[in-house]
Formats: C-alpha cells, structure tokens, sequence
C-alpha cells in the first residue's frame, strides 16, 4: 500500500499514477515525464519506465503496447487513498468539474453525460444481470442507458482490465449539468441512503456531506452493505442510494420544464422535488430554497453487491457520448 508512505520512490508513483489519472488516453513514459514536472519532479525516460514497472506489477496500471499505459481502477482506488489527506471536499469539486463538462441537450438527445463506472468479471456477466433486471424494472435508477465495454476498452476515464468487462450507468450529476446549462444555480449537498416504504420516498438515514470527504459516498455504503436495494426493487420498501441537491426558489419552474425534458430523453434520476422552504425526506432547506433528491446511479449495482457478487465500482468516472449508450434490456 501507498498509504502513509513517505518515500521518494513512492511519491514518485502516486505522481506517475496521478498524471495518468487526469488523462482520457495511454500515455507513454516521455509524455509522463514532462507531465510530471508539472508537480517538481524530473525524471529521466529511463526512470519512467522503472516506476511503471512497479505499478504494473500491482495492477495498478495497464500497458496498452505502444500506445503506453493506462490507470486501472485499483490504480484509481490507490491514488485516492494516497491523497486522501489533501482531497476532503475532492467529491464536490469533481462533482462540479463534471456538472461544467456535461454538454447534453435532451431536446436534441445529443452531447456528453457523465457516468459511474463498475468493473466485474466476465464469467460473472450473466449472473449480475439478474439482480441489475430487479433494479432498472423497479425504476431504481438515474436511466436504463448505459454503456458496456469489454477488456481494454474505456468507461469515461477508466479502462477495463483483462478477463474483466465494465458497465457504465448514468450520474446524477449529469443532471447538475443540464440545469446548469439551463442557468439553473444548484447546490449539492450531501450523498446518503434514503428509507423507502411503499415505493414512497421517507427519510434519509445516513448522510455524508461532499465539502468532507475525498470518496464518493455511494462507494462507501455500497462497501458498508448498508443498501438494500434488491429488496426496495421487490417489495417497495428498503433502502437505496440517493443524493440531495439544493435550487433557488424562483428557479422550480425551470427545473420542472429541465427534468420533463430529461424524462422524454430517457434520464429519470429526479426522485423527489420539495416546495419552497419545505423539508424533503426529513432534511431541511434554506430559506426561498428547494431541495431535490436524486437517486444514486450505482443503484443496480448494489442490488448486485448485495449478492455476494465482487463489483469494483467508480463514481463520477468520466463522460461520455449520449449517443453511444443503448437500453439495459438490449443486454
């Protein structure tokens, strides 16, 4: 592990995995040691390539041949770890940065959404559909889009490693972005897990805001196993991944007109739209404020998880085209 390490051979690593991290293609050893002096630190081509070496080796990077490497979602899970001290509020500034890049038009159904990336193994494919049907049917989800992608291809910014296939779902900040583009100012509050009776939205019972914490939340419960969202799917009750978004007042009847146009496009992660300075799900707003409740895009994923079934999942991973996702039921 990384963690705690306060080597110059490691610090050199995070470093080469953090350039690596902020690139959308394989990069080769020359253009990671002109990146890298953007952080004070100059290495030869030479040295480079004996620090991948070491990354390679704890698959936390992929070679691609000669088109050089890419990060891996271990990669990914080490470098945020290592960072961890310096990133508290890193999620909301990600979620941000996506919210700005997100150019969707869903009148037009064209433009980049951003998505979250979940990595699982191949022999077990047919085996996580099923848990993933109960989901998408129950409507437990940002859209029944998504993206798939096979060994060596890319979800967002991370690449799908050997043996190993990839499913990409729609983020609820893609949503951030459109009202953004709408000039709809949002605020995102908090990540959490709401309780639903009766397919009725409750209350949230745990929340974690983003200005504190370097991990998305829906990562953390989904590792805690507090969801229980195949059983939401069932039955109408349980507990799933949701998110809370705060919208000035006078901007609702935008935002109605924006998440109509989201439905028609096929986005529907809009759970819950609250009244002027009224609680939504037991959480206060601000006054001449409105909150909103999202839900998680990693839903299906964590009724897979509940199964026992190993699934490395990546928020926010990245964006990607609108018009190269298909529908949930044509796998």
């Amino acid at each position: 592990m990384l963690v705690g390490s306060s080597s110059e051979a490691e610090k050199k690593v995070i470093s080469i995995l953090r350039v690596l991290s902020e690139s959308s293609q394989p990069l080769g050893s020359i253009t990671i040691a002109r990146e890298l002096e953007r952080y004070g630190i100059f290495l030869s081509e030479r040295a480079v390539r004996y620090h991948l070496r070491i990354t390679d080796e704890r698959g936390h990077t992929q070679p691609l041949g000669r088109d050089g490497r890419m990060i891996t979602p271990e990669g990914l899970e080490e470098l945020k770890s290592a960072l961890a001290p310096d990133q508290i509020g890193f999620i909301l500034e990600k979620l941000e940065f996506l919210a700005f890049r997100t150019t969707f038009d869903p009148k037009k159904g064209t433009g980049q959404v951003a998505i979250n990336a979940s990595i699982f193994d191949r022999d077990d494919f047919k085996r996580v559909l099923v848990p993933m049907r109960a989901a998408f049917k129950a409507g437990l989800c940002v859209s029944e889009l998504v993206a798939f992608a096979d060994e060596g291809r890319k979800l967002g910014e991370v690449v799908v490693p050997r043996g190993k296939v990839g499913l990409g779902t729609i983020c609820g900040v893609t949503i951030n972005g459109v009202l953004l583009k709408a000039g709809v100012p949002i605020e995102s509050r908090f990540g959490g897990v709401l309780e639903i009776r009766d397919g009725k939205p409750k209350r949230f019972v745990a929340i974690i805001n983003y200005d504190g914490t370097s991990v998305d939340p829906s990562e953390q419960y989904i590792r805690a196993g507090m969801t229980s969202v195949l059983q939401a799917a069932k039955t109408g009750s349980g507990k799933i991944l949701a998110n809370f978004r705060e919208i000035p007042a006078a901007a609702r009847s935008v935002v109605e007109e924006t998440v109509s146009a989201l439905r028609d496009a096929g986005i529907t992660g809009v759970y819950a739209l609250g009244n002027t300075s009224e609680p939504v799900c037991q959480i206060a707003v601000g006054m001449n404020r409105v909150g909103l409740v999202l839900l998680g895009g990693l839903n299906p994923l964590a009724a897979v998880v509940e199964t026992g079934i190993r699934v490395d999942n990546v928020g926010e991973a990245g964006m990607i085209d609108f018009e190269s996702l298909r529908s949930f039921w044509e796998l």
